[in-house]
């Protein structure tokens, strides 16, 4: 090997490692963008209000053979 191939070879390992690091960084500032919208969508959220003037044990079961 010659002085101008180490030095390509040295290069391009260096800038494969810096789009890595780019690369992982974005994906991590990506699902932190992720959390924080599914944060204030699951607070937005209400509890369901329970049905008025219905029987206590409706709701309780699901019909799977329909």
């Amino acid at each position: 090997m010659d002085v101008t191939s180490i030095a390509k070879l040295s290069t391009t390992i260096a800038e494969t490692g810096r789009k890595d690091e780019v690369a992982v960084t974005m994906l991590k500032k990506q699902q932190d963008m992720q959390q924080a919208h599914m944060s204030q969508l699951l607070s937005g959220i209400t509890p369901p209000q329970p049905a008025q003037n219905l029987p206590a044990h409706l709701g309780k079961t699901i019909n799977t053979t329909a």
